[in-house]
C-alpha cells in the first residue's frame, strides 16, 4: 500500500500544538478467528528459536487524530504502545505508525535506514517512510540527479 497522509498540516504546527493521547483502546482490533489469534504465540515461539535476539519491545499504533478547537490549530494524535509481541499486535488491521523520512543533507547524500537482522520480518532490509524500522546503521550513498536513481539502484525492494 502507498503512504497516505494521515495528519495533513498545510503549514507548520508548534510543539504546544500538538500532543499525543496514548490508550489501549486504539490498539489493533483482534482478528475473530480465535484459533488464528492463538497461533500468534506459536509462531513467536518459532521465530525466537531461529534468532534468540528477536526482540520483544513497544512500538507506536497509530489511532487517528482529532481537531480540539474550531481553528484546528491544536492537533491530537491517538496512539498505543503495546508490545512488538503481542496477540493484540500483529498484522490485522494494526496501524503502524512510522517514523522514518527520506533524508538528503547539505552534501547532497541520503541517508537510509537499514532494519536491524535480528526482526522477524524483512531482516536487514532498507527502510523507508511507515513501518517500523530497527536502526542498526545508515547508508549514505550519493544522489546523482533529482530522481535519485543511484540510490533506487542500489536499494533492492
Amino acid at each position: 500500500t502507498p503512504n497516505k497522509l494521515v495528519l495533513p498540516c498545510p503549514s507548520a504546527l508548534s510543539p504546544s500544538q500538538v500532543s499525543v493521547v496514548f490508550d489501549p483502546s486504539y490498539d489493533r482490533i483482534p482478528h475473530p478467528d480465535t484459533e488464528l489469534e492463538n497461533s500468534i504465540s506459536e509462531i513467536w515461539d518459532q521465530r525466537v528459536q531461529k534468532n534468540a535476539s528477536s526482540y520483544n519491545g513497544k512500538k507506536f499504533l497509530y489511532g487517528g487524530y482529532t481537531l480540539s478547537n474550531r481553528a484546528g490549530s491544536q492537533q491530537d494524535i491517538h496512539s498505543s504502545l503495546p508490545l512488538l509481541y503481542d496477540p493484540k499486535q500483529c498484522q490485522h488491521t494494526s496501524s503502524p505508525l512510522g517514523n522514518s523520512a527520506i533524508v538528503e543533507t547539505s552534501d547532497q547524500k541520503i541517508e537510509v535506514l537499514q532494519r536491524s537482522y535480528n526482526v522477524g520480518e524483512f531482516p536487514g532490509h532498507f527502510v523507508f517512510p511507515g513501518g517500523h524500522p530497527e536502526m542498526v546503521g545508515q547508508v549514505v550513498c550519493t544522489s546523482t540527479n533529482s530522481t535519485g536513481l543511484e540510490v533506487n539502484d542500489y536499494v533492492s525492494f
